[in-house]
């Protein structure tokens, strides 16, 4: 009797040990979890970019469920610091190790740059949630952006200072590929428009002294200041503004919305008042589906939703998306299939993955820092529709 139980025991056993090798196709894709392998700053100068883009995610699964055609979905978050280093060894073990089925996230350029050999090479969708310099995309056949470009924003304020009676233009611009982008679309498109830039300034990307590029602003006696700097030093910048005097000297300042961010714009304080910006995503957008985004990310969070966390939110959901169109199957090559050509209403408005390009259209707003309810917005007064990336416009 105690033979033949172990008998049977054994042959539970070794039905329970073959039921993976019956498994196949469908069934088997689907006994997996779907990996989403986030790579962001959670530390360092950018850790408010990785502190966004983790929260939106989040926030996406919790609202549309854990489990997309039957596949687990299971989020990894590795931090790198802002090192591009950091960033291809985590890409690497989350390739190899993990078997990430996605890779997504990348808080500036050089941490994108240095991940899409990564992603070509094991034919990994790398989703950008962050970096804006428009020739990330074309550094990889399986890069699909959902932030945004800075020739976006660039352009954008370029063609409204021409309108408004700014004729000379200094221009502040980090000193990286974002910056110089933003640098050289702007010139590009005031002078097209009339306009004279009469010096061009760039700081450094890590721990900037604004002070005496400031000096030299006021010094050069310009219309106005055009400023692009990434996500996080906005506040520093506005207080050495302030310092300086040069809210008060007649010099405009206008921007792109990385330097209005709307997590930090209520510390800039009344200097921020005025500041003509422009950019995709404002957490003060008036449409409905914003307004749950941002009341359900506040709730969550204790904190406002800004240009990041959106891209982060928008993020999944193009991967929710293409998991649901291969039935759950996933691929790199199929699931990157089916993120082209996404066309859907996000917070941030109405949003195009082109196909071609694997960039990301969306509308461009023109906003101005107000008080509201005894916080500051970025209110949105104008916009540009469907702007491609003017980077890739042949």
């Amino acid at each position: 009797m105690q033979k033949r139980t172990v008998l049977q025991r054994l042959g539970l056993a070794g039905l329970a040990l073959s039921l993976p090798l019956v498994l196949t196709g469908t069934a088997f894709a689907q006994a997996k979890p779907f990996k989403i392998g986030f790579i962001l700053p959670m530390t360092g100068q950018a850790a408010s970019t990785g502190r966004q883009i983790e929260a939106a995610a989040k926030l996406y699964m919790a609202q549309n469920g854990s489990t997309v055609s039957g596949r687990k979905i299971e989020l990894v978050f590795k931090d790198d610091g802002g090192v591009a280093d950091q960033t291809r060894r985590i890409a690497q073990e989350l390739v190899v190790n993990d078997k990430v089925d996605v890779l997504a996230g990348f808080g500036l350029t050089p941490l994108a740059l240095a991940t899409a050999p990564i992603a070509t090479q094991s034919k990994t969708p790398m989703v950008v949630t962050a970096a804006a310099t428009s020739m990330i995309t074309e550094q990889s056949p399986y890069i699909v952006r959902t932030s945004f470009t800075l020739p976006q924003a660039a352009v954008s304020i370029a063609e409204w200072a021409a309108k408004n009676k700014i004729k000379k233009v200094v221009t502040l611009v980090t000193d990286y590929g974002p910056g110089i982008d933003a640098e050289k679309f702007f010139k590009s498109q005031f002078q097209l428009n009339g306009g004279q830039v009469i010096a061009e300034i760039r700081s450094p990307l890590r721990s900037p002294d604004f002070a005496p590029f400031l000096q030299k602003v006021r010094d050069a006696s310009p219309d106005a200041l055009f400023v692009f700097l990434p996500s996080g030093q906005g506040a520093a910048f506005m207080k050495q503004f302030a310092e300086r005097g040069l809210d008060k000297s007649g010099i405009k300042l206008i921007a792109t919305g990385d330097v209005t961010d709307d997590e930090q714009l209520n510390d800039m304080g009344d200097v921020a008042l005025g500041v003509v910006n422009s950019h995709h995503y404002s957490a003060a957008h008036p449409s409905a589906l914003n307004k749950k985004f941002v009341s359900e990310f506040q709730a969550a969070n204790k904190f406002r939703p800004n240009f990041m966390g959106v891209a982060g939110y928008d993020g999944m959901r193009v991967i929710y998306k293409a998991l649901e169109a291969t039935k759950g199957q996933g691929g790199g090559d199929a699931l990157l299939a089916a993120m082209k050509g996404q066309l859907f209403e996000s917070p941030r408005g109405p949003v195009l993955i082109d196909a071609q390009t694997r960039d990301i259209v969306q509308d461009i707003y023109i906003r101005k820092v107000e008080r509201v309810n005894g916080q500051l917005w970025n209110v949105e007064f104008d916009s540009l529709k469907a702007v491609k990336d003017p980077g890739k416009l042949k």
